[in-house]
C-alpha cells in the first residue's frame, strides 16, 4: 500500500535526513515522471512527502526540471500544503547572504517552460494575483523570526530561465523595478501549485548578492552551492519545525482555487 502525505517539501538532497521511516515510492503521472522517487516519512505526528528538485545527482538543470510532474505527484499522495526552499541572489544591498526572504509576490522571466495542466480541454483561469499561500507565509515569517534568522517577510521573486546568471545589466534592471531576490526555479513550480489547488510557500535563502549589486566578478555556481551546504542544516531545522505547525485543516483561499471552474479532468 502506497503511503499518503499531507504536506509536500521540494528541496535539495540535504532534505532526505528530515524523515524517520522513509520509504520511497515511485509515482507515475501524465506528464511523465517526477525529478526522483518521492521519499515518504514522519516528521513528528505528520507525513511528509519529499521531491528533490533538481534529482539526487543534481541532473535537472532549472530549466528542465519536470515541474507538472512533480507537483501532480505530490497531490496524488494526498498533499495538499508545499514548502519550497531554494537558493537566491539579492537585488538589494540590505538583504545580504544569509537572509531568509519569505516572498509575497512573483515576476516570471523565463521562456518555453509548460506552466499548466490546462493545454487541452478548455481555458482554465486560476486566480494568482498573491501567488503564494498567506497562511504558510505568515507561520514561516513568525516562526524563522523566533529562531533567530534575519528575515524579511515579503518581497518579489523574480525568475529567470537560467542556467546562467544574471548580466549586470539585467540585475540592474530587475533591482530598478523594486524586485528583491532573484532565482531559477520559483516558475512555474507556484502557479502549478496553484492550478492543483495547493497551498504554496516559497523559503528563499540569499546566498550572494547579485551581479548589478556589487563589484567584482560576479556570483559562481561553487559559491551559491557552497553557501547553501553551509546553511543546510539550519534550512532543515526551519522546515521541520514549519511541518509540525501547518495547520491539519486549511482555512487559507489556497484550496477554492478552482471553486466554479470546468475542469477539463479530475484531479488526482
Amino acid at each position: 500500500m502506497v503511503m499518503k502525505a499531507d504536506i509536500g517539501v521540494i528541496g535539495g538532497s540535504g532534505f532526505y535526513s528530515l524523515l524517520d521511516d522513509a520509504e520511497e515510492v515511485q509515482v507515475s503521472t501524465p506528464f511523465g515522471p517526477p525529478s526522483d522517487a518521492v521519499t515518504v516519512g514522519h516528521i513528528g505526528s505528520r507525513t511528509v512527502a519529499f521531491v528533490p528538485r533538481h534529482g539526487r545527482s543534481h541532473q535537472f538543470p532549472p530549466h528542465r526540471i519536470p515541474y507538472r510532474a512533480n507537483l501532480w505527484a505530490l497531490r496524488s499522495l494526498g498533499v495538499r500544503q508545499v514548502l519550497a526552499p531554494s537558493a537566491v541572489g539579492s537585488l538589494r544591498a540590505d538583504l545580504g547572504p544569509g537572509t531568509l526572504v519569505i516572498p509575497d509576490q512573483l515576476v516570471d522571466r523565463t521562456s518555453g517552460r509548460p506552466q499548466t495542466y490546462y493545454d487541452e480541454g478548455g481555458a482554465v483561469h486560476v486566480p494568482f494575483a498573491d501567488p503564494y499561500c498567506p497562511a504558510g507565509r505568515a507561520l514561516a515569517v513568525a516562526r524563522a523570526q523566533g529562531d533567530g534568522w534575519p528575515v524579511a517577510g515579503d518581497g518579489t521573486l523574480v525568475v529567470i530561465e537560467g542556467p546562467r546568471f544574471s548580466t549586470r545589466a539585467e540585475s540592474r534592471w530587475f533591482a530598478g523595478n523594486g524586485w528583491s531576490i532573484v532565482g531559477m526555479t520559483g516558475f512555474p513550480e507556484a502557479v502549478l501549485a496553484r492550478e492543483l489547488a495547493l497551498c504554496y510557500t516559497t523559503l528563499a535563502l540569499v546566498t550572494d548578492l547579485d551581479a548589478g549589486v556589487e563589484s567584482g566578478e560576479g556570483v559562481t555556481q561553487e559559491e551559491v552551492f557552497a553557501f547553501f551546504a553551509a546553511n543546510s542544516e539550519r534550512m532543515r531545522s526551519l522546515v521541520a519545525a514549519l511541518v509540525t505547525e501547518l495547520p491539519a485543516e486549511r482555512t487559507c483561499p489556497c484550496g477554492e482555487a478552482l471553486a466554479g471552474v470546468k475542469l477539463p479532468f479530475p484531479l488526482p
